[in-house]
């Protein structure tokens, strides 16, 4: 674990913090126009979405694990807003997590592969019962709102310390080079 202290996070944190947000948004933007879509042209973006859903799982995978050996800790507080903040995160990564193992049982449950970029990945489960499937799609939706209802509060939230409270919160998951470059700026706005 490195233990040194910083402003920021590793390069690798920063990169797959925005990695799972591009994907998350990816994911979720297929899901809500699939259904403007012809049959075939909606299988293919239903299978897209699929096997973006499995590299999904894949940087999911990576930042846990990522984050649980090197990745870079940064000091946190333990005021209201502090434990907030992490418990919110914890919520992400938990929710995640749910809605990965939830999309893949989903698709198992309608008696479907998995579809990996044309490579079908077949069910290690039994047949589901209709209700079971209902069940699972149900909960994969409530799962993929909560994401984005609780990123966008993380987003606003970020945007709050960015730009009103001028903090420098925000530049800590920025590429460090262009961070570097806000941090003076805010430096000297301070100093103004």
């Amino acid at each position: 674990m490195n233990t040194r202290q910083s402003s920021s996070y590793d390069r690798l944190t920063i990169v797959l913090h925005w990695l799972t947000a591009a994907l998350v948004l990816f994911q979720f933007t297929l899901a809500m126009i699939w259904d403007f879509f012809p049959k075939p042209e909606r299988h293919v973006i239903i299978a897209t979405h699929t096997s973006f859903g499995i590299v999904l799982a894949a940087v999911l995978l990576a930042r846990l694990l990522w984050r649980t050996t090197a990745g870079r800790r940064l000091e946190h507080g333990t005021s209201l807003p502090d434990l907030a903040a992490r418990a919110a995160h914890h919520l992400l990564y938990l929710l995640l997590v749910a809605v990965v193992v939830l999309g893949f049982m989903l698709r198992w449950s309608g008696h479907s592969p998995l579809s990996f970029f044309g490579l079908a990945i077949a069910s290690p489960f039994g047949p589901f019962s209709h209700a079971t499937h209902e069940l699972l799609d149900n909960l994969h939706d409530f799962a993929a709102w909560s994401i984005m209802a609780i990123a966008s509060v993380h987003a606003c939230a970020a945007l709050f310390h960015h730009y009103i409270l001028r903090d420098g919160i925000l530049q800590r998951m920025m590429p460090r080079l262009a961070s570097q470059e806000r941090q003076r700026a805010l430096s000297a706005r301070q100093r103004e």
